[in-house]
């Protein structure tokens, strides 16, 4: 951030706490590195694309009453 970067506050008294708050919250939101992914990878029994028909369908024969349910 450069040193003539000026902030200031237009109503109310903050006091120090605060506005280290906000100075934090300001250079964490102008931060150039990326948030890390939070997010849990899902899984296999979770995936929804188990439960969908293999591709090709089966050809019908003596195992076709096994995929008759999931159509």
């Amino acid at each position: 951030m450069s040193d003539d970067a000026h902030l200031q506050v237009v109503r109310g008294t903050p006091d120090d706490v605060e506005l280290a708050a906000l100075v934090a919250g300001i250079l964490a939101a102008t931060s150039s590195t990326p948030a890390p992914d939070l997010a849990a990878p899902a899984s296999a029994w979770a995936d929804r694309r188990r439960q969908l028909r293999p591709q090709p369908a089966p050809a019908p024969g003596a195992d076709a009453w096994r995929w008759s349910l999931r159509g």
